[in-house]
């Protein structure tokens, strides 16, 4: 066996694989600086045990979370482990580390207050197709907040950070968001310690409208109990402000007046889709990720010219009803301008004339070739002879031959038998010599 040595800082050598006369191979493994992001749960589990609540709940959550890395999604960070943690006994789940700035960041100087609608359509999608991975294997984010969707400046992508409040039981979710939680993006109902799927919508609402907008719906105003509590009094009750007077107040003063008055022409469907989401009862947002992505998708693919229900899946059934009618309308009214009479296109018509013009000169040379041919037979008594033929077979050339023939047939006829009676009477006249000459004398032949 070969002896075990590093290679070099940061090279491990794990044994010779072969050997040869240009050197060995040896299987190796690369240590180097792996970084991953590590979440500690704040409440600490004594005993590893089932038969503790906190301990089945955590592993329970993270058997979910380990679902969604079962088939890994370009915009949710992937989870590598977890456990307790040797000391101090506190929950962890340790997950990929995303290089690249998170929105709040993107969000202050030197960066300006607002994304362009470009950006925000591409931000919404990514989280919505987050949120629907998420929502699809039964794991709710719970604190979804503009920190923790990152910018990954390696692949492009938006990703979604920190599943924290998702392995955290109804207790210690209040308690968190009591005293550390994101209470500008938090749902109505979190602040009983609920954890709805509406609930990961409502806070998507919040990062969309901030995003438009350059600010949250209801801003916190310090980290005191008091400023909480107004912000939470804010999504209970309080009507959302204008996000559109909003976006026009924070356009960039660097931007042209065509760039600026291009970037406020938003989206009616962007506008509908954000209030959905931010609408106080649970029961009257997108039901969960899935049903928001849907909607996002028929929204941005459906047309601003015209107007898109509330329920957003449903905006390109709508959109194909009305060029439906638009169609019908156009058809009934083609129907009611029609007159009666057969309708001949140019080109029906054209092809008509030219084959009536054709039958009239066909009949028109019949006749001339039948007559010509009578004539004909008048004049010419052999010709006769030739049998008349139907005017629509008759072939000109063939009858010259055959009169020709005949002619010719008729010649010869005439000299054959000229030159009959001139042998005959040739004979007659040599008999007749013949016969004055000779003694009259009969020859009887012998044997008789």
């Amino acid at each position: 066996m070969s002896k075990v040595f590093t290679i070099a800082e940061g090279l491990e050598n794990l044994g010779a694989m072969r050997t040869g006369g240009q050197g060995s191979v040896y299987k190796g493994r690369r240590i180097g600086a792996i970084y991953s992001a590590v979440k500690l749960i704040p409440t600490p589990i004594y005993t590893e045990d089932l038969n503790d609540k906190n301990y089945r709940n955590f592993k329970n959550e993270v058997e979910k979370l380990l679902k969604v890395n079962e088939h890994p999604s370009p915009n949710v960070v992937k989870m590598l482990s977890s456990g307790i943690t040797e000391s101090g006994s506190f929950p962890f789940i340790e997950m990929e580390y995303i290089d690249g700035p998170d929105l709040s960041e993107l969000l202050q100087p030197p960066h300006n207050k607002i994304f362009t609608l470009k950006e925000l359509i591409k931000v919404a999608e990514q989280l919505a197709s987050a949120l629907a991975h998420c929502h699809k294997v039964g794991v709710k984010h719970g604190d979804i907040k503009s920190n923790n969707v990152k910018y990954n400046i390696h692949t492009g992508n938006y990703v979604l950070l920190d599943f924290g409040l998702a392995i955290m039981s109804d207790e210690q979710r209040r308690s968190s968001i009591r005293h550390a939680g994101a209470v500008e993006f938090m749902a109505p109902e979190q602040n009983e310690g609920k954890m709805l799927p509406q609930s990961d919508v409502y806070s998507y609402g919040v990062i969309l409208y901030e995003l438009l907008g350059g600010q949250v719906p209801f801003p916190l105003s310090g980290n005191s109990d008091t400023g909480r509590n107004t912000v939470m009094i804010g999504h209970l009750e309080s009507e959302l402000p204008d996000v559109t007077e909003l976006r026009k107040a924070n356009l960039p003063t660097n931007w042209s007046e065509e760039q600026k008055a291009k970037e406020m022409q938003i989206p009616d469907w962007l506008l509908k889709l954000i209030d959905k989401c931010l609408q106080k009862d649970p029961a009257h947002r997108f039901e969960n990720g899935m049903s928001l992505l849907e909607a996002l998708v028929a929204g941005s693919l459906s047309s601003t010219t015209i107007p898109v229900n509330n329920l957003f899946p449903n905006a390109i059934e709508e959109e194909n009803k009305a060029l439906r009618q638009q169609i019908s309308e156009l058809e009934n009214g083609m129907q009611e301008t029609k007159k009666p009479g057969i309708l001949l296109s140019p080109f029906v018509f054209a092809c008509l004339i030219i084959a009536i013009i054709g039958l009239m000169g066909l009949v028109g040379y019949s006749e001339y070739t039948k007559k010509d041919h009578v004539q004909t037979v008048v004049n010419n008594p052999i010709d006769s002879i030739v049998p008349a033929t139907d005017t629509n077979e008759y072939d000109a050339e063939k009858a010259k031959r055959q009169r020709e023939m005949i002619r010719r047939a008729a010649v010869q006829k005439v000299i054959d038998s000229t030159l009959r009676e001139e042998i005959r009477n040739s004979q007659k006249e040599t008999t007749d010599s013949t016969e004055e000459s000779t003694p009259d004398t009969t020859v009887t032949p012998q044997g008789f």
